[in-house]
């Protein structure tokens, strides 16, 4: 039994189905991540366990409790929204203490459990300041400590990151971990963004069309997608017709047009069964391009042309025309990016390759 355990819930606004048939759990002490493009229904799935929607059917258990006729503000659980929600007219203190101002706590334990949680989000010095004072980043913090002083038993984060800029949003998804590895809180996040669900979770769940398509490690959902629409909304993926000609003791032996043929590794085939039509994925970070003159090593080699330069500081994306095929590669630059119309030795490791049952759609 996990901290929270969904069986067979549906959600449906009318005849519009939201979320179909999800069964998952969560861990005790865990960080899952809702992954997801807009509408797949993570948002949803987060707002029934918080208790802000209910499930049109299936069951909602916490901690092993059946919550589905709970009401919100007897689940025990934190929340953290895009907006903050902070009340401008309090101070950070009495913001924080909000959710404590229901509890049978003394105010000398009031006081001491902002003042660690102030400490915990290292902003000790704002307790007396107004959320109009702080910046966004201060805000999140402050929204995030507001959720886990009442010591919650799961906190659900809805898209908190979303409204900080780039550099902020990276600061701040190290110090997001950082708490919850420091307290131990199980946590929920729902982002549609695929480098902080690789970046801080212990679990992610890729959703689509209110399906769950993948659940896994952060490096099983990337490495080992487990169907073409893993592959392709977590990075950049080619996805190359192939024949398979079955497993032998090396792995899966596939044939593929122009490529000839390659021996994917047992476990990044794991869908797949038999001889007969297979996608191949290359990860565009796994085709090295280098000079035709460079030393032939272990990786397979092809001969292709730069048509298009995405030059994007320390790395650049090219588009590479091998044969009658255009692939896409991420390289890291040395000392100059490869140009347009330049002809570069293409290249691969079979054993970084990951292959998925059917033909491309």
């Amino acid at each position: 039994m996990g901290a929270v355990s969904l069986t067979d819930i549906v959600k449906r606004f009318g005849s519009f189905t939201a979320v179909q048939r999800m069964s998952m759990d969560i861990p005790e002490g865990s960080f899952v991540t809702l992954l997801g493009p807009s509408g797949c229904g993570k948002t949803t799935t987060l707002r029934m366990i918080a208790g802000l929607i209910d499930p049109s059917e299936g069951e909602i258990t916490i901690k092993g409790k059946r919550v589905n006729d709970v009401p919100i503000h007897k689940r025990n659980l934190g929340l953290v929204f895009q907006n903050y929600a902070l009340f401008p007219h309090k101070t950070i203190a009495q913001n924080v203490a909000f959710g404590l101002k229901y509890r049978d706590l003394s105010k000398a334990d009031m006081d001491r459990k902002v003042r660690d949680v102030l400490d915990l989000v290292q902003l000790p010095h704002v307790a007396d300041r107004y959320p109009k004072q702080l910046s966004g980043g201060q805000q999140q913090r402050i929204a995030l400590a507001r959720a886990i002083v009442i010591e919650p038993d799961v906190l659900l984060l809805d898209e908190p990151l979303s409204a900080l800029d780039a550099n902020l949003r990276e600061d701040m998804r190290v110090e997001l971990k950082r708490i919850q590895h420091r307290i131990g809180i199980t946590t929920v996040f729902v982002t549609h963004d695929q480098s902080e669900a690789l970046a801080m979770s212990d679990r992610v769940v890729v959703m689509s069309d209110g399906r769950i398509e993948q659940v896994g490690t952060p490096e099983d959902v990337y490495n080992t997608p487990a169907s073409e629409f893993v592959s392709r909304f977590l990075g950049i993926s080619n996805i190359l017709s192939a024949t398979s000609k079955g497993a032998n003791a090396g792995g899966l032996s596939l044939e593929l047009p122009v490529f000839g043929q390659i021996t994917v590794p047992k476990e990044k085939a794991p869908h797949v069964e038999g001889a007969g039509p297979v996608k191949l994925v290359i990860r565009a970070e796994k085709l090295l391009l280098t000079d035709l003159s460079a030393p032939r090593d272990e990786r397979a080699a092809f001969d292709g042309v730069v048509e298009a330069v995405d030059y994007q500081g320390q790395a650049a994306r090219y588009f590479v025309r091998v044969g009658d095929q255009q692939l896409q590669a991420i390289n890291m630059i040395d000392e100059r990016p490869f140009q347009e119309g330049e002809t570069v030795s293409v290249r691969f490791r079979p054993r970084d390759c990951a292959a998925l049952p059917g033909a491309p759609s």
